[in-house]
């Protein structure tokens, strides 16, 4: 969005979070939303059986805090920094006043809320009818896509067991087990946060069809 960072030049303020430090935890008071130029992080909140599901990444040029914008002035999830990260961040005044004077902007956060609300409507259709291995599949793909690989072929994004699963919606003991299998099968190689997806297409597969044991 070229035209709001240029009218926002004066207002913003760069802010950095090292890895590991939250932007801002669910339930905290909504002071502004968080546009991200570097680095990644996860937005998450409490599941089942005391568990963590990630509902996204949010990465460079994408904003963080949205969520907690409109008739509760909370945060309703967590934004967490999976690597050191830059970000502008705008606080709900200026914001405000930018929606009601700039149309364009207005409408490019409308887009924005409603491609979001249909990610999480497919997130939860997947979490429903997807079996384990598929979703896990999935996941994997989905980081592929969103943050590519490293020079040496691994995964850009550097996630640990626990938060892959947080992202697939299943355990880190099911991740653990279904690594073993993918990576005998050829289709992964992984060593701690390093995942090569050897077979691409065959991780499709599994992704498509959610073969594996129900959990």
């Amino acid at each position: 969005m070229p035209e709001w960072q240029s009218v926002t030049a004066e207002r913003k303020k760069t802010l950095f979070f090292k890895k590991g430090k939250a932007l801002f935890t669910e339930g905290e008071a909504v002071k502004g939303i968080y546009l991200l130029y570097s680095g990644v992080v996860k937005i998450h909140a409490p599941w089942v059986d005391g568990r963590e599901m990630i509902i996204r990444f949010a990465r460079e040029g994408e904003i963080a805090g949205y969520r907690g914008l409109g008739g509760k002035p909370a945060y309703p999830v967590s934004a967490t920094a999976l690597e050191d990260t830059t970000a502008c961040f705008i606080d709900n005044d200026f914001l405000e006043l930018s929606l009601r004077a700039n149309p364009s902007l207005t409408y490019t956060m409308m887009q924005l809320y409603a491609a979001d609300l249909q990610k999480a409507e497919r997130r939860l259709r997947d979490l429903t009818h997807r079996e384990v291995k598929g979703r896990v599949a999935w996941a994997l793909l989905d980081i592929l896509e969103g943050s590519g690989t490293a020079p040496d072929g691994t995964l850009a994004l550097k996630l640990t067991r626990q938060d892959l699963a947080a992202y697939a919606g299943t355990t880190y003991e099911t991740v653990f087990k279904l690594f073993a299998e993918l990576t005998s099968a050829g289709i992964i190689r992984a060593s701690g946060k390093d995942i090569e997806l050897v077979d691409p297409v065959r991780l499709g597969e599994l992704a498509g069809q959610g073969n594996g044991v129900k959990v």
